[in-house]
């Protein structure tokens, strides 16, 4: 403004007599600015929290660090043994529920005779018994959260302390459904922080999957299938639907009809979520129907890398031009076989690079000195880091999607879960190579290291994903946190809900339709078909009585 720059001209005030105009604009600038500075008050929302352990903690506690920073009132419901998630915490007001048996370490055991019958050339009666195994351990994974909830509900007191605290909605992730039961029983909106559900994909669940070009969860296949994959899609969905049906399903059915009025299932009561906050989008996925509650955060956790620790820092910048491998098979796993290990090691034993290898069972006699082994390492920060050059993992969710953020190419050592179809997920983008566990020695290991080192398209690939994936109008956490806040300023989010789940199978086919119209076209045919017999029967007797 012209006036501003005139310090000659005096602007009457009441309560300050007269006052150059150009320090009043100063004023008022000066307040524009404070304002600007102190954000509006948040009322933030009271919000009951059912988190699962390990790795799926780590993502869900960063979606609670930004509602805390937003001023949400956060109780997170905890297992006793939890060996992720601490009682206290200025985060949240914990509550601890007894759980019979910890699962840390729980897979460990089923791994090493995975691996053992993979290397031992295992026969098909031994990879079924596998298989046997390994649905039998989700199965009773399943039963000890169960167990915890039944621990909350048949509390009275836990029970009125829930109900007297006047939560705006549970927030859970459904791969184990104890917090989906809860919220049902509360009656409260339930927002799902999501990619699995108890029995696969959670899209499966809400959204229509063709299985023509929508891969199945374990078969590892891509939405270009032939008529075989498409055979092998079907088969994987038939032991999805069993396990659900038979396994998992009737673990909950028996807390549905002890705890919650009227008819229903755990499948049901997730189509029933007002929001799915899912953890993918489709940089990484393959595109497919959807639903208007379901808001892709894919990524969400990923930030910029923050500075390494001095002696790491130090490690890795002795690496000079060669850069660094890092290696990591995520929470759920500790080792690998002895042998395996020590077949790893010796690869990396013969590379120029350095190596930070998170390793937490007996230290492989192949360890070479450009080697770091540790019990932890900042994962995010060393992918954000310039000299990281390949990321050995095992294809988890997290992993995945903070190498895709921070343009890291990836050699998958798939364990199981979602892990091989992460990984496929890559490679059909050029990002990624795959070993699988019957694979795994020093020589493939070593050879698929090598190319995916050397080959700049590998890393061009995931640039460009990474490039993707950044360019959006709203960070993913951002939308993760308006959605949850939407919730709670409508006390739900039923208008965003398809009704297509109340409806039987045949409905929702329409095949009831179908078997009408087809009645009313086939009565239509008949009765036409009689009158015309009717009218060609008459004609004949005419025809006849005029030739008597």
């Amino acid at each position: 403004m012209s006036g501003c720059r005139q310090a000659e001209l005096q602007l009457p005030l009441s309560s300050m007599g007269t006052m150059p105009l150009s320090r009043v604009c100063g004023i008022l600038v000066l307040l524009s600015v404070g304002l600007i500075s102190f954000p509006p008050p948040s009322h933030g929302g009271n919000i009951l929290v059912f988190p699962i352990d390990g790795s799926h903690w780590i993502n869900m506690k960063l979606l609670l660090e930004e509602l805390h920073a937003r001023g949400h009132s956060l109780t997170v419901i905890r297992g006793s043994n939890s060996w992720y998630i601490p009682e206290e915490s200025p985060l949240y007001t914990s509550i601890t529920t007894q759980m019979d048996e910890s699962l840390e370490n729980f897979f460990d055991d089923n791994l090493q005779e995975h691996m053992k019958a993979l290397r031992d050339g295992a026969s098909i009666l031994a990879s079924i018994k596998i298989t046997k195994d390994f649905l039998s351990i989700i199965t009773q994974v399943h039963s000890i959260w169960y167990g915890a909830l039944t621990q909350l509900l048949d509390d009275e007191n836990m029970v009125k302390r829930l109900r007297d605290a006047q939560y705006d909605l549970v927030l859970t992730d459904p791969a184990a459904a104890a917090g989906v039961l809860l919220a049902k029983y509360l009656q409260l909106p339930l927002v799902l922080n999501v990619r699995w559900i108890p029995s696969g994909d959670g899209q499966f669940a809400i959204a229509p999957s063709p299985l023509s070009y929508i891969p199945v969860p374990g078969s590892g296949l891509t939405d270009k299938m032939n008529f075989m994959q498409r055979i092998k899609n079907l088969f994987f969905y038939g032991i999805i639907l069993f396990q659900n049906k038979f396994l998992i399903g009737p673990i909950y059915d028996v807390a549905c009809s002890k705890y919650i009025e009227g008819e229903c299932d755990i499948m049901s009561m997730l189509q029933d979520a007002d929001i799915w906050l899912f953890r993918s989008d489709f940089v990484f996925d393959f595109p497919r129907p959807t639903m208007p509650n379901v808001i892709y955060i894919g990524g969400f956790q990923c930030k910029p890398a923050q500075p390494l620790p001095a002696d790491l820092e130090q490690f890795v910048q002795s690496a000079g031009e060669h850069g660094v491998i890092i290696m990591t098979l995520g929470t759920l796993v500790n080792t690998l076989p002895k042998e395996a290990a020590d077949e790893i090691a010796s690869v990396f034993a013969k590379m120029p690079q350095k190596v930070i290898w998170r390793h937490k069972g007996e230290r492989p006699s192949t360890l070479g000195n450009n080697t770091l082994i540790v019990d932890w390492m900042p994962q995010r920060d060393l992918l954000g880091h310039p000299q990281t050059k390949v990321f050995v993992a095992h294809g988890g969710t997290n992993g995945v999607q903070e190498a895709i953020y921070n343009g890291v190419p990836v050699v998958g050592i798939p364990l199981f879960f979602d892990q091989f179809d992460n990984l496929v997920r890559l490679k059909e983008r050029g990002a990624s190579k795959i070993i699988e566990l019957g694979e795994l020695n020093g020589q493939s290991f070593e050879q698929v290291l090598q190319e995916v080192l050397l080959q700049d398209s590998y890393r061009q690939n995931m640039q460009r994903l990474s490039s993707l994936h950044r360019d959006q109008a709203i960070a993913p956490m951002d939308q993760a946190i308006f959605w949850v806040e939407y919730v709670i300023r409508h006390k739900g989010a039923a208008h965003l809900r398809t009704e297509a789940y109340k409806m039987p199978w045949y409905s929702y086919y329409s095949l009831d339709v179908l078997l009408v119209l087809l009645t009313a076209a086939a009565a239509l045919l008949l009765f036409t078909v009689a009158v015309f017999w009717l009218l060609c029967c008459r004609n004949r007797r005419k025809t006849k009585a005029k030739a008597e």
